[in-house]
């Protein structure tokens, strides 16, 4: 028996520094996650859209510019924060006279308003890795109250950067004639929905804990 203890001992001790290595992840588990301030990675951080095409097709674009930061706390999810702005010339219809025409007055009129942004006013846990997050999104000077519903991904030590890192997906339905969007309704269709993608990196200093 003495023998047996010894060698649960050295066992433990032996598995001491791995598990150490081990604790930063990647964990599945929201309330392992580190509080603090993040930013999000925008080589990571991409909206897709989508809308009806004329009754034909679902159509598919992206927005590439996305920049962002959130304070998260898991033991309090609902006192979690986000902002994002969005460099609205990146948005594509992934065909260069689209691009173009996307960039005009009929549709985002890029010059004139050359950035959109949502800020969280509420996070709401709805299950223990998902949340509705209501915002305010300003998108072509009008700004309407918009809900997101998000998906924890995992968190963990990144593999690439070894910075610490939490993964989110996201998913909204708008309405572009909320935002003045209304070119060629009713054919083109008026329901966006907006498939999002977000890496977020610990803030390199004073940021996660």
């Amino acid at each position: 028996m003495r023998r047996t203890l010894s060698l649960l001992a050295l066992g433990l001790l032996l598995a001491g520094p791995a598990a150490a290595q081990n604790a930063d992840g990647p964990t599945t588990d929201p309330s392992q996650v580190r509080a603090g301030t993040y930013v999000l990675d925008t080589a990571h951080g991409k909206i897709t859209w989508s809308l009806n095409h004329l009754g034909y097709s679902t159509y598919y674009g992206q927005i590439t510019d996305v920049t962002g930061q959130a304070t998260l706390d898991p033991k309090a999810p609902a006192k979690s924060r986000l902002s994002v702005t969005v460099r609205t010339d990146s948005v594509s219809g992934l065909h260069p006279k689209l691009d173009a025409h996307l960039k005009t007055p009929d549709f985002f009129d890029t010059q004139k308003y050359p950035t959109a942004t949502f800020t969280a006013t509420s996070v709401e846990p709805t299950s223990p890795t998902t949340a509705r997050v209501v915002g305010d999104l300003t998108l072509k000077g009008v700004t309407k109250q918009v809900a997101l519903d998000a998906t924890f991904n995992q968190a963990g030590i990144h593999p690439v950067d070894k910075t610490y890192t939490v993964g989110f997906d996201g998913r909204t339905v708008i309405k572009r004639s909320d935002f003045g969007i209304n070119a060629f309704l009713p054919v083109l269709g008026d329901e966006v929905t907006l498939r999002l993608e977000g890496e977020f990196k610990a803030a390199p200093e004073g940021g996660a804990r």
